[in-house]
């Protein structure tokens, strides 16, 4: 079969990884899907449309007729570490990992990937993300390589300076600078985190109701983990009239059902918030910006 990239998947890695990077693996994409099946001796059936943002991923069957997912990632999107972090979940709250076929390539158990928590209630959503999530958080593996939040927000704090003189997001940019510095200066818990949480990253399963797909895995605190989940459904919010005392109630709420410190949380939705605006302005998504500069701007 044709291994042909969705375009939401062209278009994110040129904006992460810049377009050289990603026309060069995108070329090889073909070659490396098809020497990954031949591998585990996978039948492959349709790739997943639109699919993600940062893998190709196949619906495929094993050699005995189960089915599977089949996802391949460059990598620069450093595969070995979801891998990592979901064999130490090992099932739990995630989805499982089966055998690795090879190089940068998982081979998952498979859900059912039309099925996502924004297929739910909102209400309903968040309910379940928090059973979800709570799972997740695990003391990490001895000797990990996972980066610390810290770590990871320290790249993204530095290419967010430049807007800090921005006549649209410079007060809003040296606010979340600022809620950074103060949050990583005092760390309370150094936990496995998935890194990218949000409804979307939770599909329907066969073995439990809800899993989680898809980690940016690293270590620290879980205000962090939650802070993505907190402007689900953003457009929705912006929509509304009552939009900014939904955001703040939903930030109140999640932090109590979680027992997360609410200023914490609130420090951390507004730091993910702002830094994915400004990206978003980088990449010349002004739609994007501006409805996360409007929800940063409730908190």
């Amino acid at each position: 079969m044709a291994f042909e990239p969705p375009q939401r998947l062209v278009r994110a890695l040129g904006e992460t990884y810049g377009d050289a990077v990603a026309a060069e693996w995108l070329g090889k994409l073909p070659e490396l899907a098809q020497s990954a099946l031949e591998h585990a001796s996978l039948e492959s059936e349709r790739v997943m449309a639109p699919g993600g943002r940062s893998s190709l991923v196949v619906l495929v069957r094993r050699p005995d007729g189960s089915p599977a997912a089949l996802k391949i990632a460059p990598e620069v999107a450093r595969p070995d570490l979801e891998r990592d972090a979901l064999a130490h979940w090992n099932g739990w709250g995630a989805v499982r990992p089966l055998e690795t076929p090879e190089g940068g390539s998982l081979l998952l158990e498979r859900l059912h990937p039309e099925v996502s928590l924004r297929s739910l209630p909102e209400a309903k959503a968040l309910l379940e993300a928090a059973g979800t999530v709570r799972k997740l958080w695990v003391e990490p593996p001895a000797e990990h390589g996972f980066e610390s939040v810290a770590e990871r927000t320290a790249g993204q704090a530095a290419a967010m300076e430049s807007y800090r003189a921005d006549d649209e997001a410079g007060a809003l940019t040296a606010a979340a600078l600022e809620a950074r510095e103060e949050l990583v200066a005092d760390s309370p818990e150094t936990l496995l985190l998935h890194g990218n949480f949000r409804q979307g990253k939770v599909l329907a399963g066969d073995r439990a109701p809800w899993l989680a797909v898809g980690p940016e895995p690293l270590v620290g605190e879980r205000a962090y983990d939650l802070a993505r989940l907190v402007r689900d459904r953003v457009e929705d919010l912006v929509a509304t009239s009552a939009g900014a005392s939904a955001a703040r109630r939903r930030v109140n709420k999640l932090a109590d059902s979680l027992e997360v410190d609410r200023e914490r949380l609130r420090g951390w939705t507004l730091f993910r918030a702002v830094e994915s605006g400004t990206r978003a302005l980088a990449a010349g998504r002004r739609q994007d910006a501006e409805l996360l500069l409007e929800f940063a701007g409730w908190l």
